[in-house]
């Protein structure tokens, strides 16, 4: 595609890449769902039908149908990942030694002060967009070993689509969100980590690639005033559900993506089967497809 379908001064480049974006788009979140045997053994077959979906989407909904009994799902994870180019995991310190999070509730210690280790909702974001540049999140699977006894949905947006919503209604909005300090996540002291302040735009490229980092937390969060107010757009647009799927991982199922725009809604736990997810974080875009 010649030209820059991000640059707010080609808008001949953008319409192509806007018109094409809105053509492919899944209208459905079964759209997004392929099953797969063994998430650690994929066929060309396979391979290929979760790289349409993310070519399409930024994201892919698996479904395991003959996963191998006894595995170490983490090292199937993993496995999954190579196949797509993830390698380079964001060791956060809430981690395992392996560089995977088991998202579980945390009764107790360092996890149990943080929302994802609780059975609380967790808002509109993307992960890791309190990281510096050089560490940003761009690939993340999440994948389901127990589900909750209730609740504890997904809300899935893909970043390209809130960004055509954003530019359509108008361009200045875009502009303010790239500016380089559009966003500020104040410093962090704790426990096994120490965070500085990281300023930086909602949306990026790298490599042609559009990125976003973006959190719908009012606290914990500085707006540049000219960003604030395009933020407000993005509220009102992420819960105006449009362009949104909804849906909950089962056993065996996970999500692949580039980073997408998520939620999880708030869960009630079974203690004798409690939900388990494991999460892993790159530094590297899905490659490949």
């Amino acid at each position: 595609m010649s030209g820059n379908p991000f640059a707010l001064d080609d808008a001949s480049a953008y319409g192509r890449w806007r018109d094409r974006k809105l053509t492919d788009k899944p209208k459905a979140l079964t759209d997004l769902v392929v099953e797969v045997g063994d998430m650690a053994a994929l066929s060309p077959a396979e391979h290929a039908a979760l790289g349409d979906r993310l070519r399409r989407a930024n994201m892919v909904i698996y479904a395991e149908t003959k996963p191998v009994p006894g595995r170490d799902d983490k090292q199937a994870l993993a496995a999954l990942g190579r196949a797509f180019g993830l390698v380079s995991l964001d060791r956060n310190h809430l981690a395992d030694d392996d560089g995977i999070t088991p998202l579980a509730v945390a009764a107790d210690g360092p996890r149990s002060r943080y929302i994802p280790y609780t059975e609380r909702p967790i808002a509109w974001h993307t992960d890791g967009y309190y990281n510096r540049p050089q560490a940003r999140v761009r690939g993340l699977i999440l994948h389901c070993v127990r589900p909750a006894a209730a609740g504890g949905e997904n809300r899935l947006m893909d970043p390209e689509l809130l960004y055509i919503a954003l530019r359509e209604r108008d361009p200045a909005l875009i502009a303010a969100l790239n500016r380089p300090d559009a966003m500020t996540i104040p410093g962090n002291e704790d426990e096994g980590m120490t965070r500085p302040a990281m300023t930086g735009p909602v949306f990026f490229v790298e490599d042609g690639r559009l990125g976003m980092r973006y959190t719908a937390r009012t606290r914990s969060v500085e707006w540049h005033p000219e960003a604030a107010a395009a933020a407000q757009v993005i509220r009102d647009i992420l819960e105006s559900g449009a362009e949104l799927f909804t849906g909950l991982l089962q056993p065996g199922w996970g999500l692949l993506c580039n980073n997408v725009l998520h939620t999880r809604e708030r869960f009630t736990d079974d203690p004798a089967q409690p939900r388990l997810l494991y999460r892993a974080r790159y530094h590297d875009a899905i490659s490949g497809v």
